[in-house]
């Protein structure tokens, strides 16, 4: 296997490419950082090809190698990892009955917890609007992989609210004012909660279209939560 040393290689600038969203969007191909990432899209098929500093193949896939100056200019992290890998974005697929509305959420990290806990709770589809990249580098690291095991759909929140009630759904909405606890609602088999923006949350109008309003009981010193972790509570408890 010929090492690719030039960052002015054609596929090196091809892959750079992939760092920047609307080129992302327009190849649908994404790039994943670290082996734990690069076999989590191996085992979901997402996996197109590796790159690697590294002389042995460890994957059953077309495999570049580069040297650590090539890694560094295609990677996001201070410190580049030996291993990424390309990867085809997401299709989209038909939700279910378990699902998680986000609205504005602008931090990768946040979105990265959102999914991972999602996953982790059993929600089968996440709907997103008006947010961060989902595959932003950072959204990927944090959410450990798990943006490969959910079914993703990019969707006006307001519409999409509109269609699952038409259907049945129950709306879940989180509000730190006028709200119910957690520990007294009763769930629908047909359910869909809907957080939002970290500072704002969510707005009147979304309110106004939930079922129920819900919020987590803390310690009065503590005014709320972060977001990523509010939600992992309420799906925990929520028990989806």
């Amino acid at each position: 296997m010929a090492i690719i040393n030039s960052t002015n290689n054609f596929r090196v600038l091809q892959w750079a490419k992939l760092k920047d969203k609307t080129h992302r969007t327009a190849q649908k191909l994404f790039i994943v950082e670290g082996y734990h990432l690069v076999l989590e899209a191996s085992r979901t098929g997402a996996l197109k090809e590796v790159i690697t500093t590294e002389t042995s193949k460890t994957f059953d896939m077309p495999t570049f190698q580069v040297t650590f100056d090539v890694m560094s200019r295609l990677s996001s992290m201070a410190t580049p990892t030996k291993i990424m890998g390309i990867c085809h974005q997401q299709k989209e697929a038909a939700y279910g009955d378990s699902i998680l509305l986000v609205d504005q959420i602008h931090h990768p990290g946040n979105l990265g917890t959102i999914i991972r806990s999602a996953v982790a709770f059993n929600v089968d589809t996440i709907v997103i609007n008006n947010s961060v990249d989902i595959y932003n580098q950072k959204v990927i690291q944090a959410s450990q992989g798990m943006i490969f095991h959910i079914n993703i759909l990019k969707r006006p929140i307001k519409d999409f609210i509109l269609e699952l009630k038409d259907k049945g759904y129950q709306i879940i909405g989180t509000d730190v004012k006028e709200c119910t606890s957690l520990a007294t609602i009763k769930v629908h088999t047909k359910k869909a909660v809907l957080v939002g923006n970290e500072g704002d949350g969510l707005s009147g109008e979304l309110l106004d279209m939930c079922d129920i309003k819900v919020n987590i009981e803390m310690n009065e010193k503590c005014e709320s939560l972060n977001v990523g972790v509010a939600t992992s509570i309420i799906l925990y408890f929520l028990k989806y």
